[in-house]
């Protein structure tokens, strides 16, 4: 698997991850100035954002690569920095760091398939998350606790984000292909998001 990710890839990919979770750490810190409450943030997010974001990603460009496109991820610097001022001054987090390029003319099927293929993956983790979080109540261990609760809530963001039917984004692909499989997906991450944010 790894020889189907080259180098550059897996730069752009551990730079829009950092990136990331640095913006995800501001927006949980916001309002406090403690370092401590910042790395350990900032460790949750590596581990929660890092594997939403890189499995949303490879998600892409496998499902590409199923139908014989060769596909890879590449980072926007702008974006980037976008996300992490917005998120220590707004409190708003825009997760867009880039995006997997797909190089070939794909159909309207299979264009909605790939698109399909990353909230589909944010949602799968949305349920281990959520099975963290149970574990770390039924065990009292609190980093359970906080790793579950912090992987739904930022899977299902992404999730709800990608799903716009906008621009570049997954929704606007999946709803052109097939506006079912829109609707549900759709459905299912904003109703994630709502869960999570409102009784976790």
């Amino acid at each position: 698997m790894l020889e189907r990710i080259p180098q550059r890839e897996r730069r752009d990919l551990l730079i829009a991850w950092v990136a990331i979770a640095v913006a995800f750490s501001l927006l949980y810190v916001r309002g406090t100035i403690n370092p401590g409450a910042f790395v350990l943030f900032f460790a949750v997010s590596l581990l929660t954002v890092g594997v939403g974001f890189v499995l949303h990603e490879l998600a892409h460009k496998f499902a590409a690569m199923h139908f014989g496109y060769w596909a890879e991820f590449r980072k926007d610097n702008t974006m980037l920095i976008v996300a992490v001022i917005l998120a220590a001054l707004a409190g708003v987090v825009f997760a867009a760091p880039g995006a997997t390029v797909i190089y070939g003319s794909t159909t309207k099927r299979e264009s909605g398939i790939i698109s399909a293929a990353g909230p589909v993956t944010n949602l799968a983790l949305c349920a281990v998350f959520y099975a963290l979080f149970l574990a770390g109540g039924i065990f009292g261990e609190y980093i359970l606790l906080l790793i579950g609760l912090m992987g739904v809530q930022i899977n299902a963001m992404i999730a709800t984000f990608n799903m716009l039917p906008v621009s570049v984004l997954d929704g606007k692909k999946v709803l052109a292909w097939n506006p079912a499989v829109f609707a549900v997906l759709f459905v299912a991450s904003l109703g994630a998001l709502i869960g999570a944010l409102m009784f976790l």
